[in-house]
């Protein structure tokens, strides 16, 4: 008589990634799509590092929780992303960054990194001892906090007497922490990766009402501070020259680490894909993640494993 056990055949393994995830302000956003299209193509997340927006995707993702910040990030309208900005005249940052991770803090949960079902590092800059810090214990969302501080622009996290900001200034797309990690493979996803000539967006209608009282006031201020980079009769603000020099910074360490710790695979989101407060694109955005992550994993050839 045969036995029913032995005509079973066992499953194969699925294929585990530790992921890499790089800053990019709310080019970051794609990080989402691009952590979905991994996981519907049969890959299991066993680790993940990030700097600045990469932390906070990483770290969501890490928690369990991040179908809950997708639909929270793509519900976002202009104005909402200005009324979770809390803005300081005091202090090395102009915006205090308080209110954003109240926000999703209470959206996600309050939870320590070594809790977490999935490893995780988030990578900062101590500016005091001017050196790359990885945070592994501790709240997440101090640790997001102090990752995504960019200089200048957000007041930076102090984390046991020293001055912690965005992890970009020192590794932007941090491989390192994932050294040691027990996976099959190493994938990075790059938001700064070359530019490129993307579809033209549909924009506001050229006779939309003008706006009137605190609201246009408050429109009329964002676009003087911050500037426009689709619109060049008016030229890029301070913030988007800043983000600019930034960017290009973050490109040459990005080139530095992808030459040093080389992964398996690097799915790059051109760095034009959208400017860095940008969040109110969220769904295109994460489209563009999931549609890269998949054009990438077609053309992929991954090494045996084992």
């Amino acid at each position: 008589m045969n036995d029913p056990q032995a005509l079973e055949v066992p499953a194969r393994a699925q294929p585990t990634i530790a992921l890499a995830l790089s800053t990019g302000g709310a080019r970051g956003l794609a990080h989402i799509g691009a952590i979905e299209a991994l996981t519907a193509a049969g890959y299991r997340i066993t680790a993940v590092a990030g700097s600045s927006m990469g932390a906070l995707i990483g770290g969501i993702h890490a928690a369990g929780k991040l179908d809950v910040y997708r639909d929270w990030a793509c519900a976002l309208q202009k104005m909402d992303v200005l009324k979770l900005v809390d803005w300081t005249l005091s202090g090395a940052g102009l915006i205090k960054g308080d209110r954003i991770i109240g926000v999703l803090r209470e959206l996600i949960g309050a939870v320590n990194i070594e809790d977490l079902p999935i490893p995780f590092t988030a990578v900062a800059t101590d500016l005091d001892r001017e050196r790359e810090v990885w945070l592994t214990r501790g709240p997440l969302f101090d640790a997001i906090r102090a990752s995504i501080a960019i200089p200048t622009i957000f007041q930076p996290r102090p984390v046991h007497g020293h001055r912690l900001v965005d992890g970009g200034l020192m590794n932007p797309l941090p491989l390192t922490p994932l050294l040691r990690s027990p996976s099959d493979y190493t994938v990075a996803v790059n938001v700064n990766g070359p530019p490129e000539v993307l579809p033209a967006r549909a924009g506001p209608g050229r006779l939309a009402r003008p706006r009137s009282g605190l609201r246009g006031k408050v429109a009329a201020f964002v676009k003087r501070t911050i500037g426009n980079h689709e619109d060049a009769a008016h030229g890029p603000g301070w913030m988007d020259t800043l983000t600019q020099s930034l960017d290009l910074m973050q490109q040459n360490l990005t080139g530095f680490r992808l030459a040093s710790d080389r992964p398996d695979l690097v799915i790059e989101i051109p760095r034009n894909a959208s400017a860095v407060y940008e969040f109110y694109r969220a769904s295109e955005l994460i489209e563009l993640g999931r549609e890269r992550t998949e054009r990438a994993l077609s053309a992929w050839q991954p090494q045996g494993r084992g």
